[in-house]
Protein backbone atom coordinates (compact mmCIF):
# COMPACT_ATOMS: atom_id res chain seq x y z
CA UNK A 1 0.00 0.00 0.00
CA UNK A 2 2.74 2.52 0.59
CA UNK A 3 3.35 2.43 -3.32
CA UNK A 4 -0.23 3.25 -3.55
CA UNK A 5 -0.53 6.10 -1.49
CA UNK A 6 3.24 7.51 -3.46
CA UNK A 7 0.37 7.63 -6.45
CA UNK A 8 -1.82 9.42 -3.98
CA UNK A 9 0.02 11.54 -3.01
CA UNK A 10 1.39 12.78 -6.46
CA UNK A 11 -2.02 12.54 -8.14
CA UNK A 12 -4.25 14.27 -5.28
CA UNK A 13 -2.43 16.60 -3.45
CA UNK A 14 -3.78 19.22 -5.72
CA UNK A 15 -7.05 17.78 -5.36
CA UNK A 16 -7.08 17.48 -1.66
CA UNK A 17 -5.61 19.86 1.21
CA UNK A 18 -3.98 18.03 3.93
CA UNK A 19 -6.50 17.13 6.15
CA UNK A 20 -8.63 15.87 3.38
CA UNK A 21 -5.62 13.79 1.82
CA UNK A 22 -4.86 12.54 5.57
CA UNK A 23 -8.88 11.33 5.68
CA UNK A 24 -8.54 9.95 2.56
CA UNK A 25 -5.55 7.48 3.19
CA UNK A 26 -6.93 6.34 6.46
CA UNK A 27 -10.05 5.64 4.89
CA UNK A 28 -8.31 3.99 2.40
CA UNK A 29 -6.99 1.85 4.84
CA UNK A 30 -10.09 0.96 6.24
CA UNK A 31 -11.76 -0.08 2.84
CA UNK A 32 -8.34 -2.42 1.47
CA UNK A 33 -8.40 -3.87 5.08
CA UNK A 34 -5.05 -2.88 5.82
CA UNK A 35 -6.11 -1.30 9.45
CA UNK A 36 -8.96 -3.49 11.09
CA UNK A 37 -9.77 -4.77 14.16
CA UNK A 38 -11.56 -2.34 16.66
CA UNK A 39 -8.47 -1.00 18.64
CA UNK A 40 -6.44 -0.57 15.24
CA UNK A 41 -9.31 1.71 13.68
CA UNK A 42 -10.26 3.33 16.77
CA UNK A 43 -6.24 4.53 16.88
CA UNK A 44 -5.97 5.54 13.63
CA UNK A 45 -8.68 7.59 13.55
CA UNK A 46 -8.23 9.00 17.01
CA UNK A 47 -4.68 9.87 15.26
CA UNK A 48 -5.85 11.46 12.63
CA UNK A 49 -8.18 13.68 14.79
CA UNK A 50 -4.74 14.74 16.59
CA UNK A 51 -3.18 15.84 13.81
CA UNK A 52 -6.09 17.75 12.19
CA UNK A 53 -6.53 19.37 15.80
CA UNK A 54 -2.74 20.32 15.66
CA UNK A 55 -2.64 22.04 12.78
CA UNK A 56 -6.58 23.65 13.13
CA UNK A 57 -6.91 27.77 12.64
CA UNK A 58 -10.49 28.52 13.67
CA UNK A 59 -11.58 30.80 10.22
CA UNK A 60 -12.80 34.15 10.97
CA UNK A 61 -15.94 34.95 12.29
CA UNK A 62 -16.37 31.38 13.30
CA UNK A 63 -15.73 29.71 17.25
CA UNK A 64 -13.60 27.52 17.41
CA UNK A 65 -16.20 24.81 19.09
CA UNK A 66 -18.63 24.42 16.45
CA UNK A 67 -16.21 24.91 13.46
CA UNK A 68 -14.11 21.88 14.46
CA UNK A 69 -17.18 20.13 15.52
CA UNK A 70 -18.37 20.46 11.94
CA UNK A 71 -15.08 19.37 10.11
CA UNK A 72 -14.86 16.50 12.44
CA UNK A 73 -18.04 15.60 11.02
CA UNK A 74 -17.93 15.50 7.59
CA UNK A 75 -13.86 13.81 7.89
CA UNK A 76 -16.39 10.96 9.65
CA UNK A 77 -18.87 10.94 7.08
CA UNK A 78 -16.22 9.98 4.56
CA UNK A 79 -14.92 7.02 6.91
CA UNK A 80 -18.49 5.48 7.06
CA UNK A 81 -18.46 6.08 3.22
CA UNK A 82 -15.20 3.89 2.99
CA UNK A 83 -16.16 0.76 5.84
CA UNK A 84 -19.49 1.57 8.64
CA UNK A 85 -18.04 2.36 12.08
CA UNK A 86 -17.69 -0.15 15.08
CA UNK A 87 -19.28 0.65 18.40
CA UNK A 88 -15.88 1.54 19.81
CA UNK A 89 -14.88 4.02 17.18
CA UNK A 90 -18.86 6.08 17.58
CA UNK A 91 -17.78 5.87 21.26
CA UNK A 92 -14.56 7.73 20.81
CA UNK A 93 -16.26 10.32 18.30
CA UNK A 94 -18.30 11.18 21.17
CA UNK A 95 -16.05 11.23 23.25
CA UNK A 96 -13.73 13.76 21.04
CA UNK A 97 -17.02 16.07 20.50
CA UNK A 98 -17.92 16.29 23.80
CA UNK A 99 -14.90 17.50 25.04
CA UNK A 100 -14.39 19.97 22.03
CA UNK A 101 -18.24 21.29 23.57
CA UNK A 102 -17.12 21.66 27.00
CA UNK A 103 -13.99 23.67 26.16
CA UNK A 104 -13.95 26.91 27.94
CA UNK A 105 -14.62 29.97 25.62
CA UNK A 106 -11.98 31.74 27.59
CA UNK A 107 -8.96 29.76 26.42
CA UNK A 108 -6.58 30.76 23.54
CA UNK A 109 -7.21 28.70 20.23
CA UNK A 110 -3.48 27.16 21.55
CA UNK A 111 -4.27 26.43 24.90
CA UNK A 112 -7.99 24.55 23.60
CA UNK A 113 -5.52 22.58 20.65
CA UNK A 114 -3.46 21.76 23.65
CA UNK A 115 -6.13 20.74 26.03
CA UNK A 116 -8.12 18.73 23.10
CA UNK A 117 -4.57 16.78 22.11
CA UNK A 118 -3.55 15.85 25.80
CA UNK A 119 -7.54 14.69 25.83
CA UNK A 120 -7.15 12.53 22.89
CA UNK A 121 -4.11 11.35 23.96
CA UNK A 122 -5.22 10.03 27.39
CA UNK A 123 -7.91 8.07 26.13
CA UNK A 124 -5.89 6.11 23.97
CA UNK A 125 -3.29 5.19 26.91
CA UNK A 126 -6.34 4.87 29.52
CA UNK A 127 -8.78 3.27 27.61
CA UNK A 128 -6.91 1.36 24.82
CA UNK A 129 -3.50 0.47 25.65
CA UNK A 130 -4.05 0.39 29.74
CA UNK A 131 -7.47 -1.33 29.17
CA UNK A 132 -5.51 -4.36 27.56
CA UNK A 133 -2.32 -4.61 30.26
CA UNK A 134 -5.22 -4.89 32.68
CA UNK A 135 -7.14 -7.46 30.98
CA UNK A 136 -4.20 -10.25 29.75
CA UNK A 137 -2.82 -9.54 33.21
CA UNK A 138 -6.05 -10.86 34.76
CA UNK A 139 -7.36 -13.26 32.23
CA UNK A 140 -3.08 -15.40 31.91
CA UNK A 141 -4.39 -16.08 35.54
CA UNK A 142 -7.02 -18.44 34.42
CA UNK A 143 -4.52 -20.31 31.83
CA UNK A 144 -2.81 -23.38 33.64
CA UNK A 145 -0.65 -25.92 32.46
CA UNK A 146 -1.74 -28.48 30.43
CA UNK A 147 -4.49 -26.23 28.73
CA UNK A 148 -5.84 -26.43 25.11
CA UNK A 149 -6.84 -23.08 24.34
CA UNK A 150 -9.23 -22.26 21.77
CA UNK A 151 -9.75 -18.68 19.82
CA UNK A 152 -11.83 -17.80 17.01
CA UNK A 153 -10.09 -15.13 14.01
CA UNK A 154 -7.33 -13.12 14.41
CA UNK A 155 -8.53 -10.64 18.17
CA UNK A 156 -6.06 -8.58 19.60
CA UNK A 157 -6.39 -8.57 23.22
CA UNK A 158 -6.32 -12.54 22.83
CA UNK A 159 -3.39 -12.52 21.01
CA UNK A 160 -1.77 -10.91 23.88
CA UNK A 161 -2.66 -13.17 26.66
CA UNK A 162 -2.02 -15.77 24.48
CA UNK A 163 2.03 -14.54 24.09
CA UNK A 164 2.05 -13.32 27.55
CA UNK A 165 1.13 -16.49 28.58
CA UNK A 166 4.42 -18.04 26.77
CA UNK A 167 6.46 -15.81 27.85
CA UNK A 168 5.72 -16.81 31.94
CA UNK A 169 6.72 -19.83 30.45
CA UNK A 170 3.44 -21.91 30.61
CA UNK A 171 2.88 -24.71 28.88
CA UNK A 172 -0.76 -24.72 26.45
CA UNK A 173 -1.61 -25.61 23.06
CA UNK A 174 -3.91 -23.03 20.97
CA UNK A 175 -6.46 -23.84 18.74
CA UNK A 176 -6.95 -21.22 15.86
CA UNK A 177 -10.35 -21.55 14.28
CA UNK A 178 -10.78 -19.51 11.17
CA UNK A 179 -13.85 -19.16 8.48
CA UNK A 180 -13.89 -17.20 5.10
CA UNK A 181 -13.80 -15.35 3.18
CA UNK A 182 -10.99 -13.43 5.01
CA UNK A 183 -9.11 -15.97 6.95
CA UNK A 184 -7.58 -13.61 9.74
CA UNK A 185 -6.60 -16.52 11.67
CA UNK A 186 -3.91 -17.29 9.08
CA UNK A 187 -2.47 -14.66 10.17
CA UNK A 188 -3.13 -14.90 13.82
CA UNK A 189 -1.31 -18.53 13.48
CA UNK A 190 1.72 -17.35 11.59
CA UNK A 191 2.55 -14.76 14.56
CA UNK A 192 1.91 -17.55 17.41
CA UNK A 193 3.91 -20.16 15.70
CA UNK A 194 6.97 -17.88 14.85
CA UNK A 195 7.20 -17.26 18.47
CA UNK A 196 7.48 -21.30 19.58
CA UNK A 197 3.87 -21.94 20.59
CA UNK A 198 2.62 -25.38 19.34
CA UNK A 199 -0.79 -24.54 17.15
CA UNK A 200 -3.68 -25.76 15.76
CA UNK A 201 -5.27 -24.57 12.41
CA UNK A 202 -9.06 -25.93 11.72
CA UNK A 203 -11.84 -23.72 10.21
CA UNK A 204 -15.37 -23.09 11.82
CA UNK A 205 -17.06 -26.23 10.24
CA UNK A 206 -15.36 -28.78 12.10
CA UNK A 207 -15.39 -27.27 15.69
CA UNK A 208 -17.78 -29.60 16.90
CA UNK A 209 -15.09 -32.63 16.16
CA UNK A 210 -12.22 -30.89 17.99
CA UNK A 211 -13.92 -29.10 21.15
CA UNK A 212 -13.88 -32.40 23.07
CA UNK A 213 -9.52 -31.51 23.42
CA UNK A 214 -10.43 -27.75 24.52
CA UNK A 215 -10.56 -26.71 27.70
CA UNK A 216 -11.05 -22.94 27.72
CA UNK A 217 -12.12 -20.58 25.03
CA UNK A 218 -10.91 -17.28 24.51
CA UNK A 219 -13.01 -15.01 22.22
CA UNK A 220 -12.52 -11.24 21.39
CA UNK A 221 -15.35 -8.80 20.90
CA UNK A 222 -16.67 -5.70 19.29
CA UNK A 223 -18.71 -4.39 22.22
CA UNK A 224 -20.47 -5.65 24.82
CA UNK A 225 -24.51 -4.74 25.69
CA UNK A 226 -26.25 -3.39 28.29
CA UNK A 227 -27.83 -6.74 28.46
CA UNK A 228 -25.29 -8.54 28.45
CA UNK A 229 -25.27 -9.68 24.94
CA UNK A 230 -21.70 -9.20 23.49
CA UNK A 231 -21.28 -7.87 19.62
CA UNK A 232 -18.37 -9.55 17.71
CA UNK A 233 -17.26 -10.97 14.42
CA UNK A 234 -19.87 -13.59 12.64
CA UNK A 235 -19.71 -17.21 13.51
CA UNK A 236 -18.48 -16.15 17.21
CA UNK A 237 -21.76 -17.27 18.54
CA UNK A 238 -21.94 -20.69 16.98
CA UNK A 239 -18.09 -21.23 18.56
CA UNK A 240 -19.79 -19.92 21.90
CA UNK A 241 -22.41 -22.28 21.83
CA UNK A 242 -20.71 -25.19 20.76
CA UNK A 243 -18.32 -24.58 23.89
CA UNK A 244 -21.02 -24.34 25.92
CA UNK A 245 -22.69 -27.86 24.24
CA UNK A 246 -19.15 -29.46 25.41
CA UNK A 247 -18.69 -27.40 29.04
CA UNK A 248 -16.45 -25.56 27.98
CA UNK A 249 -15.76 -22.17 30.03
CA UNK A 250 -15.71 -19.14 27.63
CA UNK A 251 -13.92 -16.08 28.63
CA UNK A 252 -14.86 -12.61 26.52
CA UNK A 253 -11.76 -10.47 25.84
CA UNK A 254 -13.46 -6.83 25.73
CA UNK A 255 -12.17 -3.15 26.71
CA UNK A 256 -14.54 -1.09 28.86
CA UNK A 257 -14.60 1.94 26.31
CA UNK A 258 -16.13 -1.01 23.84
CA UNK A 259 -19.40 -1.05 26.34
CA UNK A 260 -22.78 0.30 25.35
CA UNK A 261 -26.13 1.27 26.11
CA UNK A 262 -27.62 0.09 23.22
CA UNK A 263 -29.87 -3.36 23.47
CA UNK A 264 -29.91 -5.49 20.38
CA UNK A 265 -32.93 -8.15 20.74
CA UNK A 266 -31.54 -10.33 17.40
CA UNK A 267 -28.19 -11.02 15.64
CA UNK A 268 -29.40 -9.36 11.93
CA UNK A 269 -30.95 -6.28 13.10
CA UNK A 270 -27.85 -4.53 12.50
CA UNK A 271 -24.66 -6.20 10.96
CA UNK A 272 -21.95 -4.54 8.49
CA UNK A 273 -22.07 -5.84 5.44
CA UNK A 274 -19.16 -6.92 3.52
CA UNK A 275 -18.10 -7.30 -0.36
CA UNK A 276 -20.04 -10.18 -1.88
CA UNK A 277 -17.20 -10.98 -4.01
CA UNK A 278 -14.74 -11.70 -1.55
CA UNK A 279 -16.91 -15.22 -1.01
CA UNK A 280 -16.26 -16.30 -4.92
CA UNK A 281 -12.63 -15.78 -4.98
CA UNK A 282 -9.43 -16.83 -3.32
CA UNK A 283 -8.21 -14.66 -0.26
CA UNK A 284 -4.95 -14.23 -1.86
CA UNK A 285 -6.15 -13.24 -5.41
CA UNK A 286 -7.02 -10.25 -4.46
CA UNK A 287 -5.34 -6.95 -3.51
CA UNK A 288 -5.67 -3.38 -2.11
CA UNK A 289 -5.81 -2.09 -5.47
CA UNK A 290 -8.93 -3.87 -6.40
CA UNK A 291 -10.47 -1.39 -3.83
CA UNK A 292 -9.17 2.17 -4.06
CA UNK A 293 -8.37 2.49 -7.52
CA UNK A 294 -12.10 3.13 -8.60
CA UNK A 295 -12.02 5.89 -5.57
CA UNK A 296 -8.72 7.25 -7.15
CA UNK A 297 -10.25 7.71 -10.59
CA UNK A 298 -13.37 9.45 -9.34
CA UNK A 299 -11.36 12.16 -7.29
CA UNK A 300 -9.27 12.72 -10.21
CA UNK A 301 -12.40 13.95 -11.81
CA UNK A 302 -13.16 16.40 -9.32
CA UNK A 303 -12.61 20.29 -9.56
CA UNK A 304 -9.33 21.19 -8.47
CA UNK A 305 -9.27 22.88 -4.75
CA UNK A 306 -12.65 21.79 -4.55
CA UNK A 307 -13.06 22.43 -0.63
CA UNK A 308 -15.85 19.80 -0.55
CA UNK A 309 -14.00 17.10 -2.18
CA UNK A 310 -14.45 14.43 0.73
CA UNK A 311 -18.11 14.74 0.78
CA UNK A 312 -18.21 14.25 -2.69
CA UNK A 313 -16.86 10.81 -2.47
CA UNK A 314 -19.42 7.87 -3.48
CA UNK A 315 -19.87 4.95 -1.27
CA UNK A 316 -19.56 1.19 -2.72
CA UNK A 317 -21.99 -0.02 -5.02
CA UNK A 318 -24.47 -2.56 -4.41
CA UNK A 319 -23.42 -5.05 -6.85
CA UNK A 320 -25.33 -8.42 -7.24
CA UNK A 321 -22.75 -11.35 -8.14
CA UNK A 322 -24.83 -13.65 -8.81
CA UNK A 323 -26.41 -12.32 -11.96
CA UNK A 324 -26.25 -14.31 -14.39
CA UNK A 325 -25.05 -17.65 -12.90
CA UNK A 326 -28.35 -19.44 -13.70
CA UNK A 327 -26.64 -20.31 -16.94
CA UNK A 328 -23.86 -21.82 -14.96
CA UNK A 329 -24.09 -25.26 -15.88
CA UNK A 330 -23.15 -26.16 -12.24
CA UNK A 331 -25.79 -24.51 -10.89
CA UNK A 332 -28.78 -25.45 -13.45
CA UNK A 333 -30.25 -27.82 -11.09
CA UNK A 334 -30.61 -25.16 -8.34
CA UNK A 335 -32.82 -22.19 -7.77
CA UNK A 336 -31.49 -18.84 -8.12
CA UNK A 337 -33.86 -16.02 -6.30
Amino acid sequence: MSGLYCFIKMNVTCILNEYQLLWYQVGLQYLSGDISGGNARCIAMLQAFQEVVKDYSTPPEKSLNRDMTAKISSYVSFLIECRPLSISMGNAIRFVKNRIAKLPITLSESEAKATLQSDIERFINEKIIVADTVIVKHAVTKIRDGDVLLTYGSPTAVEMVILHAHELRKKFRVLVVDSRPKLEGQLLLRRLIKRGINCTYTHINAISYIMHEVTKVFLGASSVLSNGTVYSRVGTACVAMVANAFRVPVLVCCEAYKFHERVQLDSICSNELGMQYLLSISVSSYTAFDFVLPYIGFLASLPLGDPNAISEVHGREDINYLDGLTNNANLQFLNLM
